[in-house]
């Protein structure tokens, strides 16, 4: 999933939640969410995966030795 597919969902899903609806519509499928704690639940996972996607690959750690004289 592309990060512009991801923040729509995100997008839809808050929009969902801040009209007080437990259903989000997009890309024509539709999905109910039983309680609001699944809705923040699912929002709070888009918002993880887009902050994973923004940062990019990470850090490369590289160890080394050094010897004790």
């Amino acid at each position: 999933m592309t990060l512009d597919e991801l923040k729509l969902r995100h997008s839809a899903l808050l929009a969902a939640r801040y009209s007080g609806t437990r259903s989000v519509s997009y890309d024509g499928k539709t999905l109910n969410y039983g309680t609001d704690a699944e809705l923040a639940a699912a929002i709070s996972d888009a918002e993880r995966r887009i902050a994973k996607l923004e940062r990019g690959a990470g850090r490369v750690l590289r160890p080394f030795a050094v010897k004790d004289l």
